[in-house]
């Protein structure tokens, strides 16, 4: 195994990183007087583990390739899941291991599922260890999607390999500059959503809670009502903001600040992004419309939050949206495979694998009426190749297929249609509440079988980390040299 001491010694690093962001929640503790052993042994356990990674792999390689950054981006996910659902199992919640895995899981993949049941009686700590997981999740996919998938050429992902090296040798050199200032930035829009949350009238510790499941498109709340607990139209305002400012490209904020002022209007992926959105809106505001006996402004609000919120990923809600009817019900469902911008803490599909499957079907329509025509398919006014082409198809093709494959596993443990159908979209797509009775915008995943959590934890991790980075693990012939 020595030629993967360079991922372990990344993973023990990881492994501090993570238990020295457990001593937050043991501040929170002390300052509302819920001082237990939950996260102190949460840290010592994580901080050992992490120490002992790295002295048994001291004698790294500083660089690696290609087959080792598959296995990093894999057990470095895993392993902070496991280790962060430590504190969930040491609580006073009494949450199974199960439970608490899932609850970790749903938190670091930003999916905002949960398995706790009365949220305002929860510990402040646990409060905000699920935040941060979600902050963390939000930062690291970012990180991963803008300079490690690029060079691993997963799902399509290679439409930012122009802001990286093609060599996978030098993978960690050339991505810490980048990485520093997406750092930046996501720290400091999360500090401007917090400010804007506490002005519009959260107390402090809500605003910096739900500032960093914001910014993280994660969803989780501190109520169990979502931002509807709250009923204030300037904070569901300033939730849509920061909703969306998190489901643009990361990538574009730095050519913003490289003196690019006008990425923002050019790129067409995020204005794409934003005619969908607004689209959508649109549609099921039309729907209740005739299908209600009145529609009101307090309606309107209801479904532009909702619709931004599932599109994204995000999760919250503001209303009983699985009683609007079977329509929206199936329009959200959509919504959740869609996502937002490749590059954002969003999940799903993303949109722009949406606009070049739409340039390939109308491409392929126009050959049939012109068999001599010769069409190229642009985007961003670059060529697409075959190659990239490829990648997009097969990666639409097997979301499709493994979303119906956990729909099927989920039907075995027992769970109706509805149920299955929508937790495996809100898993492989990181949404958050399903649809229905029981996981939908009034219930939670507390009372599915074990056997249903895992795979929808399973499930929750393909799809944040774009489903070739885990897959490819599972080829006999990728571990051959």
């Amino acid at each position: 195994m020595s030629n993967y001491k360079t991922v372990f010694f990344i993973i023990g690093v990881l492994q501090i990183i993570l238990g020295i962001f457990m001593v937050i929640p043991i501040i929170i503790q002390l300052v509302f007087s819920e001082l237990d052993s939950s996260f102190i042994a949460s840290s010592v356990i994580t901080l050992v583990f992490g120490v002992l990674f790295i002295l048994s792999n001291l004698d790294y390689n500083k660089k690696i390739d290609l087959q080792q950054a598959f296995l990093l981006t894999t057990l470095s996910w895993l392993t902070i899941a496991i280790f962060g659902a430590l504190p969930f199992y040491f609580s006073n919640l009494n949450l199974s291991f199960t439970d608490s895995f899932f609850e970790s899981m749903s938190g670091l993949t930003t999916t905002g599922s949960t398995v706790i049941t009365n949220l305002e009686i929860v510990p402040k700590s646990i409060l905000l260890w699920r935040a941060l997981l979600q902050w963390l999740g939000g930062i690291g996919i970012i990180v991963m999607a803008i300079t490690l998938m690029p060079i691993m050429n997963i799902g399509g992902m290679l439409l930012f390999k122009v802001l990286n090296t093609d060599s996978s040798d030098e993978i960690l050199p050339s991505s810490k500059e980048i990485s520093l200032k997406l750092v930046f930035i996501y720290f400091t829009l999360t500090l401007i959503c917090a400010a804007a949350y506490k002005i519009f009238g959260m107390n402090f510790f809500d605003s910096l809670t739900h500032s960093m499941t914001t910014i993280a498109t994660g969803g989780f709340s501190n109520y169990n009502e979502s931002i509807g607990y709250f009923n204030n139209v300037k904070i569901e305002i300033t939730a849509i903001l920061f909703i969306i400012l998190g489901s643009i490209p990361f990538i574009a904020y730095i050519k913003f600040l490289n003196g690019n002022r006008k990425v923002f209007l050019n790129d067409t992926q995020v204005i794409t992004f934003l005619k969908v959105t607004i689209i959508s809106i649109l549609i099921i505001s039309i729907y209740l419309f005739f299908k209600l006996e009145s529609f009101g402004l307090t309606d309107l609000r209801s479904v532009i939050f909702n619709s931004i919120s599932i599109l994204t990923g995000t999760g919250y809600v503001t209303g009983h949206f699985d009683q609007w009817g079977s329509f929206s019900l199936f329009y959200f469902l959509i919504l959740m495979f869609i996502g937002g911008c490749a590059g954002s803490t969003t999940c799903g599909i993303k949109i722009f694998r949406v606009q070049i499957l739409y340039k390939f079907v109308m491409t392929q329509l126009k050959k049939i009426i012109y068999p001599r025509g010769i069409f190229v398919i642009k985007y961003e006014n670059n060529n697409v190749n075959d190659k990239f082409l490829a990648s997009i198809i097969s990666f639409i093709y097997l979301y499709i297929l493994i979303f119906f494959f956990i729909t099927a596993l989920l039907s075995i443990t027992g769970l109706d249609f509805i149920t299955s159908i929508s937790a495996a979209a809100t898993s492989i797509s990181n949404v958050g509440p399903g649809l229905g009775s029981v996981i939908g915008s009034n219930g939670n995943f507390s009372t599915l079988p074990d056997a249903s959590k895992w795979i929808l934890s399973a499930g929750m991790i393909l799809g944040r980390l774009e489903l070739f980075a885990i897959l490819v693990l599972f080829l006999p012939s990728f571990w051959k040299k």
